[in-house]
Order: structure tokens, then C-alpha cells, then sequence
């Protein structure tokens, strides 16, 4: 059981990380998998249990359902490409809420049915076969505890080892190979004739099987809310699901082996049951209350612990085990109890599984979907207590409750039976729920405020303002989506991916965040533009910032907005486009790394027209470079010609951009320069930093062959090996280098030749200025790195005037450095008249093309 167990859990979660592939989000995939999970063991339970039970050959049951299991999951391992097309054309590329959820949740359950419903009856088996070697022990306890270890086991296994070294599919198969070795172990060491059995039913099956029923759905929903609220302070990555899962495994598994222990031998069990279930609601009230010093506690151990991924991850766990240690001890003590209990008024172990799976069948789409958006996580997690109060009180024995009974005379017995033992949790829970703060984590800085916040199904969505008015867009606190302080930056990621298209009409913005770069280029009247976001709650977020786009500009069009996963648009939608833009998804978040692999790339590929241009961002400043490189050797599989490029030259928050093209061919500069020279007033370039074409073509920093070199023999990151979601959390939990150390080491590696670059760049006479415009970038870039900010222009000038010259006199039309020393010189003519002129006249005397200089001179003048 303990290795049936390990494999359980570890389907889990490779079917999680695969049911991302076409539910797009981990978040709904954790959901959607749970409930499948469970509900296929309360079928299999419910469909099979009893026939086991009456059955002289368990074993061999037992090793049925075994192989089934593995043989199906090696059957899912090989068509999931198939299966995950097939689910993402059922759902649509914009499906309604209701459909989507629909397709979630049913969809992924019959995928895993036949697997999951042979689960639910291999405990129920075990427990038979078990049964009649010794009839007078209880052993379904300890089953249960052995299988739950087992399943934790297989877990931190399966999460921390063997999916990021050797992929979903072996992974898979490994834990297949679990199954058909127990089935063959079940069938050489049980495998006997056992005296048939009957059952009597010696109570209707309702006012035995409810509690469990209630019990599983409250436990479940416990867990679902739990996970949503940690997730605001954990780091949200594959590795907290993991942890989360295992503290609650082991504490149900520790109380199922204390109640075989201690509590299986009570004569009175109905005493028991009403102490167990008043026990839940304390313990219940125990963890929530350590939710709300969830933030002090980890900054507390992360500190003890002196930092490292390994002091994160140990927080994480410590956070994991206040929030479920109590509540999951008594858990397992209360589930081995209500099926001890159910057997002994004559049902069996089966009926006894299949009811309280599916009571936890239903808590992820209760919980997770419907009660946490709409009673936030406080008001649902104080329900979870009341509920299990509630049921204590309808325990209670000689409670005329039944039809006979008037609602009066029924509530006055009730009532009657009512003590402390129940009334006092009950009380200290609507305590809390009319008086504690909500259960939102929210980082306000001094002087700041919150603009909104939204609790959706799958995240929640906050605006915060600090003290000089810069709001900041982040999803579940600790994953920030932009600000309004960078709409040059995002309008950046926008404008020069545009413009290397030669006449853009229609163009694709995946991730939306603040939508300050879809907006950007929504200026641009002639095109379309369509923004993909999977989070509602992002988008009407983003209303906030709509007013910054394109520098507040009056009356600006906005974007066709579209409520989907961005990874099923792609791959559903027949719309083709001329540009796509992926934002900068942080790659350890939940089920970013999906948008990172070789199978995305190439659907992107067959979304784009003739001419098309895709332009994939990628946040350097929470990339380390190892994961990089498998990123790149994943980008190169579907644009063996690829380049890449910079958004801009900023040292603290890097974005590198992998730009393809859909016919792998080069760019024309002279078409580039009547694009900039054409392009609407209302796109503002100059404002921006895209004064001429070199502001375009000199952002780029590597063409095919540097990335094919800085590649290397990087694993590549793929549907069925993950890597980026299990390498990326390293830099997250414990960064080893600054993103402008990053940023110089990658720089120093990469290399384009305007050959590469441009159609006519081998033999042009403007290949030598685009030359040099690139060392004088990786000069200004290095020289940056010396410099320490200052308010004051003198200073500041002192730091940067000879280097930012030095860049100059490589290449002139390098504006970076023109123009900061531009505005210092101005700034500087205050108070050092003579400075100034002089350091103008330097400006002039270098690039004699731009009149700002001179302009600046003759204001000077007396």
C-alpha cells in the first residue's frame, strides 16, 4: 500500500504539470486535477467496493486494478499530445467562464478515470484480502496511514527528483512500474480463497455515510483554502504545491496510525465522533489563526535559517505544517474513525472511501471556484469551521431530526444538546469572522495605499500606490506585473517589435499585465491589436493604468481585450497575425514555464503570417542564465534563425527579447527607415528613445549563431520535461548574482554581425555605424555599472561625463548617452555656466548632426 501510495501521489502530480498544457494555469490545474482525483475514487469505490467485499478472491482484484492503473498511465503518457489538442478545441479559444470551468473539471476527469476509479478500489481490496488473513483487527487505519506515507513518498520523489532530471513521461512510467509490482506481489503473497461475505446493512446508509460525505468535502475544502492564502506568502512555485501536499499527507497519515493506536478500541463511539469533530473545528481555528502571521514567521526562519533556497523551502514547509499539522492529525483520526464506525453498522470500507471521496470531489470547484470569490478566504475558511460544528451538533444521539419531526420541535432538540464542546469554537469563529482582518497579504509601503483588490478563482489581483503615487500591479502579492513608473520601458517592448514588421495590420499581445504595452501599440490606427489575459481580474485591473498609455494621450484606442489562457488562444484560435508579442512571464510562477517550451514556440510559428514577427520577452532580472540557455535552445528549435534583443539598456531590471521571424528571413533597413519615418504621430517614438532605425537595430545583442553558441548543450524545455519550472524557482528562493551582473556576463557572450541582421547589412555602408553602435552600447552598459545614483547633476556628471563621452566618440549616434548628458548639461548651466558650455560644445563637436546641442548653446548665451 505504501508503494501504491508513492505512485498515486506522483501521478498527481505529473498530471498536474500536464494538465497545464490545456487548462493554461496551475492554479486551475491543481483544481481541476484534485476533483478529478477524487471524484474517480469515489466511483471506483462506490462502483466496485462492494462486490470486493463480498468477493473469495480480493487479491486478485487488487492486482486488476494495479495494472489498470499502470497501463493506463502509460496509455495517457503516450497520447497526451493528442488528449491536451483535443481539450484545448473542446474549450475554445474564448470560452465563457462557465463552459471553461465545465471543460476543466469533466474533461480532466474522464481523462483520468479509469485510472483514478481503479485507485478507489485497491484500498478497499487490500483491506478485504487483509481482512481475511486476520478478521478481528482493524485494519483499515492502518492501511490508510501506510498508503497516505506511501503517497507522501511519492511526492517530494516525484516533485524534487525524478520529473526535473528525467520528464513527465518517465516519471510516469516509473511510478506504472510501482503498479504492476504490486500487482504481481498481491497475486504471488495473497493470492487465496477467502470465505465469501456478506454485508447487512444495520442502519440506512444516509445516517451513517453523511458525516463522511461532509467530512471529506470541509477536510478538501480546508486544503484548497489553505493554499490559495499561503500562496500570497510562499513563492508560489512547483516546489510549495509539493511541500503543501506533503505536511498535509503526513498529518492525515500520523492521525490515522494515532487513532489505530490509541482511539480504535473506544466503546463509545458516538462520544468519540462528537470530541473528534469538535476537536476538527479547534484545530481548524488553530491553523487559520496562523495564517495571519504567516509573512513574520517565514521573514523569521528565512532569517534563522541564514538564507539559501534550503532555509526557503524549510520556511515554506514550517509555514505548511502550522497551517495543516493540527487540523490534518485530526483528520486522519476522524476519517479511520467515521470508517470504522460506518463498518461496524454494516457497510463496507468501500462505501465508506467512496463517500468521503466524494464529498472531496466537490470541494475544489465549492471552494476554490465559488465560495472563495465570493466570501474571500476568511469568510470561506470560517465556514469550514461552522461546518464541522454543525455536524457535530446533528451527531449527537436521541436528536429527532427525521421527517416527523416540526422544524421547531427539531431545532428545540437540537439546541438542547448544544455545549461548549461545540458552542465555544463556534463562537470564537464568527468572533473572528466579524472582527479579525481579512486574510489578504498585501506588501503597502509607507505612505501608500491600496487601489483595489479582487479575489478571482485562480489568483488575487491587487493595485497598490505608494507614497509618490506610482501603482503597481501584482498577482497574489508577491508577483509584481508592472507599474505605472515603466510605460516607457513596457511601451518599448511594444514599439520596437512593431516596427521590424514592414506593414503591421494585425497584431497579438500575449499576458496582458498593466496593458501599458498592448496600448502602445494600439496607437498605431492601422493595427489591430488583440491582448490574451487568463485572469479577469487582471483586466479590470488594468483600467487603472489604460489612462498612462502612450503618455496619457486623449482619446487613446485600446486593445481588444481577451479573457483566455494565452497558450490555448495560440493553439485554438484560426486568426493568424503579422506581429505577436509574449510578455516577460516569470518563469518560476504558476505555469509560466509552459509558455517557454519548444511545442508553444512552434504553435506561435503557425499563427503568424508570411512576414510575421514574434518577439518572446523574457525577465532576465528573475532569470539565472542556466535556465536562460534552456529557453534560448528551446526558442532556436522553432527559429533556428533567431536574434535577440534588448528592451533597454537598464542594469537593475533587464528584459531580453527572442525575436523569429515566420520566414526566417532578415530585416531591410531601408524599410525600416521609412517605417520610422512614416509612423503616426500618435506612436510618439522620439519620446521613447526610437528617434531612427539605429535605435531599433542597435537593441539587438545576438543573432543565430551567438545563441546557437550561448545554447550550448542546455536541456531543452519541453511539455513532458518542464526544466524551466523546476530550474527557475533556484534564483527566486536564493539569487546568486545581481540581474546587472547577469546582464554583463550575458553580454559578454553574445555577438551579432549586421550580416546576420540585415538583408543588405554584408555589404551596406551603414554596417559600420550599426557596429559601432553595438560596442558603444556594451560600453555604456559596463560603464553603468560603476556608477552610483545622486540627485545632484554635479555629482552625477562627475561620474558619467568622460565614460558617457568615451561612448560617444565609438558612435555618435548613440542617443543613450547623448541625451542623459543633454539634460545634465542644461541642469548643470544653473549653477556652472562655463561646465556646461563646455561639455555642449564637447556634444556639438561629436555629433554635429543633432542641433540639441547647439540649440542648448545659444540659450546660454548672454
Amino acid at each position: 500500500m505504501a508503494a501504491s501510495g508513492f505512485a498515486g501521489l506522483g501521478y498527481q502530480i505529473v498530471w498536474t504539470q500536464q494538465s497545464t498544457l490545456w487548462l493554461g494555469h496551475e492554479s486551475a490545474a491543481v483544481l481541476a486535477v484534485v476533483t478529478a482525483f477524487f471524484g474517480g475514487l469515489a466511483l471506483g469505490a462506490f462502483a466496485l467496493g462492494a462486490r470486493i467485499a463480498r468477493s473469495a478472491r480480493p487479491a486478485r482484484w487488487y492486482a486488476a486494478c494495479e495494472a489498470l492503473i499502470g497501463v493506463w498511465c502509460l496509455v495517457l503518457a503516450a497520447l497526451l499530445g493528442p488528449v491536451s489538442e483535443a481539450l484545448l478545441r473542446l474549450t475554445g479559444a474564448q470560452p465563457a467562464l462557465v463552459w471553461q470551468w465545465c471543460v476543466a473539471f469533466f474533461g480532466t476527469f474522464i481523462v483520468l478515470l479509469p485510472a483514478t476509479a481503479a485507485m478507489g478500489a485497491t484500498l478497499p481490496a487490500m483491506e478485504r484480502v487483509l481482512a481475511g488473513h486476520a478478521p478481528d483487527s482493524k485494519q483499515f487505519a492502518a492501511l490508510y496511514a501506510g498508503n497516505t506515507l506511501g503517497a507522501v513518498l511519492g511526492v517530494l520523489a516525484i516533485a524534487f527528483w525524478f520529473v526535473p532530471e528525467f520528464g513527465l513521461a518517465r516519471s510516469a512510467a516509473v511510478c506504472a512500474a510501482l503498479n504492476l509490482g504490486c500487482a504481481l506481489i498481491a497475486l504471488k503473497r495473497f493470492d487465496a480463497t477467502l470465505p465469501r461475505t456478506a454485508l447487512v446493512n444495520a442502519a440506512p446508509p444516509f445516517a451513517a455515510l453523511w458525516p463522511l460525505a461532509a467530512t471529506g468535502l470541509l477536510g478538501l475544502g480546508y486544503e484548497v483554502l489553505v493554499v490559495r492564502v499561503l500562496s500570497q506568502v510562499a513563492e508560489d512555485t512547483v516546489y510549495t504545491f509539493a511541500l503543501l501536499l506533503a505536511v498535509y499527507l503526513v498529518g492525515t497519515a500520523l492521525g490515522a496510525a494515532a487513532y489505530q493506536r490509541w482511539l480504535a478500541r473506544s466503546n463509545d463511539t458516538g462520544l468519540l465522533r462528537r470530541r473528534l469533530l469538535a476537536a476538527q473545528a479547534v484545530a481548524c481555528l488553530i491553523g487559520i489563526a496562523s495564517l495571519w502571521f504567516a509573512e513574520l514567521t517565514r521573514d523569521a526562519l528565512q532569517l534563522a535559517a541564514g538564507g539559501g533556497m534550503a532555509a526557503a523551502l524549510g520556511a515554506e514547509a514550517m509555514l505548511a505544517l502550522l497551517a495543516f499539522g493540527l487540523p490534518t492529525l485530526v483528520m486522519g483520526a476522524l476519517f479511520s474513525h467515521l470508517s470504522h464506525a460506518a463498518r461496524q453498522l454494516g457497510h463496507g470500507f468501500g462505501s465508506a472511501l467512496g463517500v468521503n471521496t466524494l464529498g472531496a470531489a466537490a470541494a475544489p470547484p465549492l471552494f476554490g471556484v465559488v465560495l472563495a470569490p465570493l466570501l474571500g478566504a476568511k469568510g470561506a475558511l470560517i465556514a469550514v469551521v461552522l461546518g464541522y460544528v454543525v455536524i457535530a451538533c446533528l451527531s449527537t444521539r436521541h436528536v429527532d431530526t427525521g421527517p416527523s419531526a416540526t422544524g421547531s420541535a427539531a431545532a428545540r432538540a437540537l439546541l438542547s444538546r448544544l455545549k461548549p464542546l461545540y458552542w465555544a469554537p463556534a463562537a470564537v469563529a464568527l468572533v473572528a469572522a466579524a472582527f479579525a482582518p481579512p486574510l489578504h497579504f498585501i506588501d503597502v509601503p509607507e505612505g501608500g495605499r491600496v487601489v483595489s483588490y479582487r479575489e478571482g478563482a485562480a489568483a488575487a489581483v491587487s493595485v497598490v500606490e505608494d507614497g509618490q503615487g506610482v501603482a503597481r500591479l501584482r498577482i497574489n502579492n508577491r508577483q509584481q506585473e508592472g507599474s505605472s513608473a515603466t510605460v516607457w520601458a513596457d511601451s518599448r517592448q511594444a514599439l520596437l517589435p512593431l516596427l521590424l514588421h514592414p506593414a503591421p495590420r494585425h497584431a497579438l499581445f500575449l499576458g496582458l499585465g498593466t496593458g501599458l504595452t498592448a496600448s502602445a501599440a494600439a496607437l498605431d490606427a492601422t493595427v489591430q491589436v488583440d491582448a490574451v489575459e487568463l485572469l479577469p481580474e487582471v483586466i479590470e485591473a488594468s483600467a487603472h493604468f489604460s489612462a498612462l498609455a502612450g503618455a496619457g494621450t486623449a482619446g487613446a484606442p485600446r486593445p481588444a481585450l481577451i479573457a483566455a489562457d494565452a497558450r490555448r488562444y495560440v493553439r485554438a484560435t484560426p486568426q493568424r497575425y503579422d506581429l505577436i508579442v509574449s510578455d516577460n512571464f516569470h518563469p518560476a510562477r504558476s505555469g509560466s514555464g509552459a509558455l517557454y517550451t519548444v511545442e508553444h514556440f512552434r504553435a506561435v510559428r503557425e499563427r503568424l503570417t508570411a512576414q510575421g514577427v514574434f518577439c518572446q520577452w523574457l525577465p532576465l532580472h528573475q532569470l539565472d542564465l542556466d535556465t536562460l540557455r534552456s529557453i534560448v535552445q528551446s526558442f532556436r528549435v522553432a527559429y533556428p534563425q533567431g536574434w535577440a534583443m534588448l528592451a533597454t539598456n537598464s542594469l537593475d531590471t533587464p528584459v531580453l527579447g527572442l525575436v523569429g521571424r515566420a520566414d526566417d528571413g532578415r530585416f531591410d533597413g531601408r524599410e525600416l527607415e521609412a517605417r520610422i519615418a512614416g509612423a503616426p504621430v500618435t506612436l510618439q517614438l522620439g519620446e521613447f528613445g526610437i528617434a531612427d532605425e539605429y535605435a531599433v537595430l542597435g537593441s539587438f545583442v545576438a543573432g543565430p549563431q551567438a545563441l546557437r553558441r550561448f545554447a550550448g548543450n542546455a536541456p531543452l524545455n519541453t511539455d513532458d520535461r518542464p526544466v524551466v519550472a523546476y530550474r527557475a524557482p533556484r534564483i527566486t528562493y536564493a539569487p546568486d548574482s545581481l540581474p546587472r551582473e547577469r546582464l554583463r556576463t550575458l553580454l559578454a557572450e553574445l555577438a551579432v554581425a549586421p550580416s546576420e541582421l540585415l538583408v543588405n547589412g554584408a555589404d551596406s555602408g551603414e554596417a559600420a555605424r550599426l557596429a559601432a553602435y553595438w560596442v558603444a552600447r556594451n560600453r555604456y552598459v559596463e560603464a553603468g555599472q560603476r556608477v552610483v545614483p545622486s540627485p545632484d547633476p554635479q555629482r552625477m556628471l562627475a561620474q558619467v561625463r568622460e565614460p558617457l563621452l568615451a561612448v560617444l566618440r565609438i558612435s555618435p549616434d548613440f542617443r543613450p548617452a547623448y541625451d542623459p548628458l543633454l539634460r545634465m548639461a542644461v541642469a548643470l548651466a544653473r549653477s556652472d555656466a562655463a561646465g556646461a558650455r563646455a561639455l555642449l560644445t564637447e556634444l556639438k563637436h561629436i555629433q554635429p548632426a543633432r542641433a540639441d546641442a547647439e540649440r542648448a548653446l545659444a540659450a546660454l548665451s548672454p
